[in-house]
């Protein structure tokens, strides 16, 4: 089930939403065009690492860290590695992040985003805080944007692809539970997996995070279990 657009507009412009989502695509434009041995040191110097997070370990001597390891857990959130990876996340955040920053309002929604991946990162940091691996990734923090999104707009319509049968209108409250529940089934089944892959726990903790922070800072006429502006449109 891929989500495609939701039928839920908005009252405020989403520059802020679109400054992220420029900021990703222009940190990976950038990446993508370092030579292979100098995208690896970016990648370790920007990157996430649990062990050196944590103290727990730091960096080869060929690698000079960029800031404290403690700002890799912001850094980390505007790094992708690859093209799917980084197109996946962009589109859950153009789909779902409009509707956050409008419920929040733009600056707050900058901290709550931030404030978000963040936890989200050490979710993930803390399964497994002697990990040299290094975690890269908006997802995080867009997990904490459809955390909100369950509990404001269960209701809205959202379009979807159904892969072999075409697109059809479901409920948000359904896309966004079901995902998170692949998310729980899937971290449950990555525990003690070593090596690199999908940073499940730092989607279930972000998420997690959304739910429990969006009512700190959601602006107070709007409501929980909203039903959104359904807008009907013919495919």
């Amino acid at each position: 089930m891929i989500p495609l657009h939701d039928d839920n507009p908005t009252e405020r412009f989403p520059f802020v939403t679109i400054v992220f989502i420029v900021i990703c695509f222009g940190v990976f434009l950038y990446q993508n065009s370092l030579p292979e041995k100098l995208d690896e040191v970016f990648v370790f110097q920007y990157g996430a690492i649990p062990a050196v997070v944590f103290g727990a370990g730091s960096l080869s001597e060929e690698i000079f860290p960029a800031f404290p390891a403690a700002l890799t857990l912001l850094s980390s959130m505007f790094l992708h590695g690859g093209w799917m990876h980084l197109l996946g996340n962009m589109l859950y955040l153009w789909i779902f992040g409009n509707n956050i920053e409008d419920a929040i309002g733009h600056a707050k929604y900058v901290v709550f985003y931030v404030l978000c991946g963040v936890l989200a990162s050490l979710s993930h940091a803390l399964t497994d805080p002697t990990s040299h691996i290094p975690m890269v990734g908006a997802s995080g923090a867009i997990s904490a944007v459809l955390g909100a999104y369950l509990l404001l707009f269960p209701r809205a319509h959202v379009l979807v692809l159904l892969p072999g049968v075409g697109t059809t209108r479901v409920a948000a409250g359904i896309v966004l539970g079901m995902w998170f529940v692949t998310q729980l089934i899937s971290g449950g089944m990555s525990v003690g997996a070593t090596g690199g892959g999908v940073a499940f726990f730092a989607h279930i903790g972000g998420f997690v995070a959304g739910m429990a922070l969006v009512g700190v800072f959601k602006r107070p006429e709007v409501p929980f279990f909203a039903p959104g502006h359904v807008r009907r449109r013919e495919h």
